[in-house]
């Protein structure tokens, strides 16, 4: 029995409590937060501080971080993995270098286990990217998002000051997907590939105009892009975007033998993107409290881990009914 203890209760922290009731060889300790614990609404879990999590390291195996990237876990993820096996979501790709050199050193400094960067993308994307790119050398790949609600851009969104509450999609561009794997050969920008648009609830007396550069020239997140930003009522935003479905593709397209062309897709339609990114976070905490047993410390991605860790079921029966 693996024991988890949830970091931050959000969207996405929400999504591991339910996602450990599926998992039945996983037990759920509590779930810490920086907010007063009665006036979290879990679904059965109790709630702690922070403060007390260290209080309960003998009964945690590992910490799920359900923080945001932008400002949460660069700074939770090596701090908390000093004392814990952790798991994170950080999903700003330009920093993931960055920040598995700084949660690396902690874990080792440290005898813990910490897999960063688990999710969909980065996580299951990237695991096929670079199963498409081995497979297919002579090819190549594009990864496009959505439509859907990016949890990250989101987050970052609300961090604004004078922001009261955002959503972010993201927005294939649809074209662009059919003239690449109709064999098309396109030399092609970040913009190219995807719009972003804004719902933007303002605090009393923000000023929209400056709020709106400072989302279209932020780097790592809209700066690249296309960006539509609308202003909207809490009520607008409550009522009509508020679902968080996502999704996204991985394409890559090669050749085996002069034309002979070959495309490699996979595909995720989600009707809830924390939920799913939940379900990742929690295949991968079952991976980790298996590396701590083995004594393999530091930090991991979705890159370094055996398929058959996620798993619960034996190794035998594995080779049996999956391969």
């Amino acid at each position: 029995m693996t024991r988890v203890a949830i970091v931050g209760y959000g969207n996405l922290g929400r999504g591991v409590e339910r996602s450990l009731k599926q998992n039945p060889d996983m037990t759920l300790v509590g779930v810490f937060t920086r907010r007063a614990p009665e006036s979290v609404a879990t679904e059965g879990a109790a709630a702690y501080t922070m403060d007390e999590l260290l209080q309960k390291k003998s009964e945690i195996d590992v910490c799920i971080l359900c923080g945001g990237s932008a400002t949460d876990l660069p700074v939770q993820t090596p701090e908390i993995t000093k004392n814990f096996n952790t798991i994170d979501s950080f999903d700003t790709h330009a920093n993931i270098p960055e920040h598995f050199a700084a949660v690396d050193q902690t874990a080792k400094e440290n005898q813990t286990v910490s897999i960063i960067s688990t999710g969909w993308d980065p996580g299951l994307f990237s695991l096929n990217r670079l199963y498409a790119q081995s497979i297919l050398p002579k090819g190549e790949t594009n990864t496009f998002w959505g439509k859907g609600v990016s949890q990250g851009h989101s987050d970052a969104l609300r961090r604004i000051k004078g922001v009261a509450d955002a959503v972010q999609y993201t927005i294939p561009n649809t074209e662009i997907i059919q003239k690449l794997k109709s064999g098309e050969k396109l030399d092609l920008e970040t913009r190219d590939k995807h719009f972003r648009e804004c719902f933007v609830v303002l605090q009393d007396g923000a000023d929209a105009e400056a709020i709106k550069e400072e989302i279209v020239t932020m780097p790592n997140y809209f700066a690249d892009y296309d960006t539509d930003v609308h202003f909207v009522s809490q009520a607008e935003l409550n009522r009509d975007h508020k679902a968080m479905p996502h999704g996204g593709t991985v394409l890559h397209t090669g050749t085996t033998h002069e034309k002979t062309k070959q495309v490699i897709e996979y595909t995720l339609q989600l009707d809830s993107n924390p939920e799913f990114t939940a379900s990742v976070l929690v295949a991968y905490a079952r991976a980790c409290a298996r590396l701590a047993k083995e004594k393999q410390f530091g930090a991991f991605t979705v890159l370094d881990i055996a398929p058959k860790y996620l798993s619960p079921i034996d190794d035998a029966t594995l080779r049996k009914e999956l391969l």
